[in-house]
């Protein structure tokens, strides 16, 4: 999956669904970041860490405790966040953890480390419509136009569908607000 630009789309699009009044502009930017966090640890191969280790790539960082730390984390920071400490933890935990569920999503790879510490057994989800990207060999080629094409249409559109639908949403019940009320 592409990092940069694939795994923020959906918190992206739940955070303009949900509007401002719900989730803090900070709140959803923090989001996004932490949506590509996990994918820090393609770093640990630069230090001969190996792919399947527990700290290679979609081991230890792409676990629900790791994305329940970061969570605890944004709490502690959630004035800066402009949000509570509950909706912070919450919206970070979901944020990190949705890169795991991406990547579960994936055509390959190792699969993801869900259970760290308890088991680093690897997961797939059953249904895996999405290309693996090939960012560490070759992105710049026709694979990786057919990733971003897979990716557009797994995690783009839908993602889109949901902003669009949450904004039309609220626009509607501002509408008969407003009527309601003059």
């Amino acid at each position: 999956m592409t990092t940069l630009i694939t795994h923020p789309i959906p918190i992206l699009a739940l955070g303009a669904a949900l509007g401002s009044r719900v989730v803090s502009p900070r709140l959803v930017l923090a989001g996004m970041l932490f949506a590509c966090l996990p994918d820090a640890d393609v770093l640990a191969f630069k230090f001969g860490i190996a792919y399947a280790d527990a700290f290679g790539h979609r081991g230890f960082s792409h676990s629900l405790l790791f994305a329940i730390f970061c969570g605890i984390f944004a709490a502690l920071c959630c004035r800066w966040l402009d949000s509570g400490a509950l909706k912070a933890g919450l919206w970070i935990t979901l944020a990190t953890a949705s890169h795991g569920l991406l990547d579960a999503l994936t055509n390959g790879g190792l699969g993801v480390a869900w259970l760290w510490p308890w088991s680093e057994q690897r997961y797939f989800l059953p249904w895996r419509p999405i290309e693996v990207s090939p960012f560490l060999s070759g992105f710049f080629s026709p694979r990786g136009l057919s990733v971003l094409l897979s990716e557009a249409r797994w995690v783009w559109l839908p993602s889109l569908a949901i902003a669009t639908t949450g904004l039309a949403m609220r626009l509607a019940w501002r509408r008969r607000a407003m009527e309601a009320a003059g």
